[in-house]
């Protein structure tokens, strides 16, 4: 067994492999760009090494520095983690050469199954199912339109050596295939140096459902079962699950054996993922094999309690694999909801900058649920542009999957972090959708429920008078705080302690008498002669109230602000406040605010490069046109116009660093 490894990565998945190594009494090396020096994984490695400035392309991508960095610290061997160079078999040969352990498969399995074009011709010749689609290289613009039509629409653009959702795109025509294939080819020559492009049919109302394998040096190759990760934006991956709740057993074991025949048809060894789509009648097609770690591993792992990066790690020590396909038991069921540095409720546009408050919910096992959070930062840490935003890897485990989710969504309620948007609200959302918790999915989920964007969730009737609730109990709390202070007038010590207040809950107000009570308060609303119990041991200090109100159980996030607070629960923020009648009275005849009229502007919509402007000063504008692109966290993002108009003036320049809703161009 190696006695130091070289982690070859950074953020959450460097800390995953460091956790395991230092399990196994393993030392670690970690390696960091100028961006990372004060980052987790460099701060829980035994030792860090600089390896660059921020660009990956300048750091994390170099393989010479990663080299050199092993060298230097005496590792023997190096996990590549995912993405970066996981998938590169060029530093595969190049680590064999030096007398360094690649963490990962051979380099033959890797460039077999690393050319997705390639992959699928493999694939085909070893009786695995594949969709029809052209695998050659297509050379420009116009032979992609003419592939296009001749397989017949949708179809799906794909970079060859992609992943992650990047070079990738759905043509519904012709127009979106001149549109896509050049950005797809932009992207994925970005992303991975490799501007190949391919197109398949895109398969309708599809399921993405993916096996597990686990092979070794002497031939023995085993599946751990399915992720079910349908539930995409983008092509990204959001939540995932395992088991799948479509598939049979009778399915799943022929997926299985697939994965395992392509496996064995390439010598596979290490940890892989072979990655299919599957229909409505649960035919299933594959898609492409991901020869690394995957960023949803840890659902296989709480359901078959099998340590992948631990077999990686052993696997490529030479030991040969204990368990065989008979040892592989699927127990319970396992969500991982995936927080990004992104804003929902501007179209998840990336977010930077500093977490001022990060607060995940406390990792446990109790009472036959688990709670695991995978992750990189920490309070205080820097979001950064110059990588993927992923935050953290959220995963709950139960017996069931209705009790797999109502621990995901407590725990979701519970994730506190300030400082940066985040997708919280809309995985909490999500979470509880009637739809999700039927397990009716399809990649198309979140585009089907969500057609004009995410804009909060719905709150019921019950649930807002509950949190008028929780209200009354906050400000009786502050009251009380408030009369203890020495000082006051006599008279002040002497106001009842039952008020008749007025609640509003985002406009909507619940005349309410509240009063402290042991353990928590009572509140009766008006027309109601029996008050309902809020029992909490929550102090205005906490971000985060557990309470119960008549039994039921809520866990909300309390922000407290000048004046009023905000309630966060179940994917909604409310503005919540608590006055006299006579004050909400008077507040109902306000005036309301207008925001400013800022449609004759195209504002950058997040942090990032201005790539191109494909408009002059003068020049008539339809709706929907392209009017320029912006890249940020590895994705370029077409910004089109959203009516018709002119030019009439152009305020940045293709290269310049933009801020979120920095003026870009303007309309007469």
């Amino acid at each position: 067994m190696f006695s130091k490894i070289l982690i070859a990565n950074r953020g959450e998945i460097a800390c995953r492999v460091i956790k395991t190594a230092r399990n196994m009494g393993i030392k670690t090396v970690a390696v960091y760009s100028s961006a990372d020096e004060g980052a987790l994984h460099v701060k829980m490695a035994d030792e860090a090494v600089h390896i660059g400035p921020p660009p990956a392309a300048e750091s994390y991508l170099v393989a010479d520095r990663i080299i050199a960095a092993a060298k230097q610290t005496g590792a023997e061997a190096i996990h590549p983690g995912y993405g970066f160079l996981s998938e590169n078999a060029g530093f595969a040969e190049r680590l064999q050469k030096e007398g360094i352990v690649f963490i990962g498969p051979n380099t033959h399995a890797i460039r077999a199954m690393g050319d997705k074009i390639e992959s699928k011709k493999l694939a085909a010749a070893a009786k695995v199912n594949t969709v029809p689609g052209f695998l050659g290289v297509i050379k420009d613009t116009d032979e992609a339109v003419r592939i296009a039509s001749e397989i017949g629409y949708p179809v799906m653009l794909k970079a060859s050596a992609g992943g992650g959702g990047k070079g990738m795109r759905i043509a519904w025509n012709e127009t979106q295939v001149r549109e896509g294939f050049p950005a797809a080819a932009a992207e994925a020559a970005s992303s991975f140096g490799d501007d190949r492009v391919f197109i398949e049919k895109f398969v309708t109302d599809p399921r993405h459902i993916e096996i597990q394998v686990l092979a070794d040096r002497q031939g023995n190759t085993l599946y751990l079962g399915e992720r079910e990760c349908s539930i995409q934006r983008r092509h990204q991956k959001v939540i995932e699950e395992a088991p799948s709740p479509f598939l049979d057993e009778e399915t799943r074991r022929a997926m299985g054996e697939q994965a395992v025949a392509l496996c064995k048809a390439v010598s596979y060894e290490s940890a892989g993922t072979v990655e299919f789509i599957v229909d409505g009648n649960r035919n299933f097609y594959f898609l492409e094999m991901n020869t690394r770690l995957q960023v949803e591993h840890p659902v296989t792992e709480l359901i078959t309690g099998i340590d992948l990066v631990e077999q990686m790690i052993r696997i490529a020590a030479g030991e040969t694999l204990k368990i065989t396909q008979p040892d592989v038991k699927l127990n319970g069921w396992a969500i991982e909801s995936r927080v990004y540095a992104e804003d929902p409720f501007r179209n998840f546009l990336p977010s930077i900058g500093r977490l001022t408050r990060y607060q995940p919910p406390q990792e446990s096992s109790q009472g036959g649920v688990t709670l695991r959070n995978d992750t990189g930062v920490f309070e205080g840490a820097e979001i950064s542009m110059f990588y993927d935003p992923m935050i953290a890897k959220l995963c709950t485990h139960g017996p069931t999957r209705d009790q797999a989710i109502t621990a995901m969504s407590d725990a979701l309620d519970a994730f506190h972090i300030r400082g940066i948007q985040h997708n919280v609200p809309f995985l909490a959302a999500l979470i509880r959708h009637p739809r999700f918790v039927e397990g009716r999915l399809t990649t198309g989920f979140i585009a089907e429920e969500w057609p004009e964007g995410f804009h909060g969730a719905d709150v019921l009737p019950e649930t807002r008078r509950d949190l008028a609730a929780l209200t009354a109990f906050i400000y009786l709390q502050q009251f009380q705080r408030a009369r203890a202070i020495s000082g006051q007038i006599k008279e002040s010590y002497q106001k009842p302690q039952t008020h008749d207040w007025t609640v509003t809950l985002d406009g909507e107000n619940y005349p309410v008498s509240a009063e402290l009570a042991e353990g928590g308060c009572l509140v009766t609303f008006a027309g109601k002669k029996k008050p309902v119990r809020v029992i909490t041991s929550w102090t205005p200090m906490q971000p985060v109230m557990r309470a119960s109100v008549e039994g039921r159980r809520l866990t909300v996030q309390v922000d407290r602000q000048a004046g009023y607070c905000l309630l966060t629960h179940h994917g909604a923020t409310l503005k919540a406040i608590m006055r006299s009648h006579r004050a909400a009275e008077l507040f109902a005849l306000m005036p309301e605010k207008i925001p400013p009229d800022l449609s004759k502007f195209l504002l950058c919509p997040m942090p990032g490069l201005l790539v191109s402007i494909a408009v002059e000063v003068g020049q008539t504008v339809m709706a929907g046109e392209n009017l320029a692109v912006v890249e940020a966290m590895k994705m370029q993002n077409i910004l089109r116009a959203e009516s018709d108009g002119v030019v009439a003036a152009i305020r940045a320049k293709a290269g310049d660093s933009l801020a979120v809703d920095q003026v870009i161009l303007e309309f007469e």
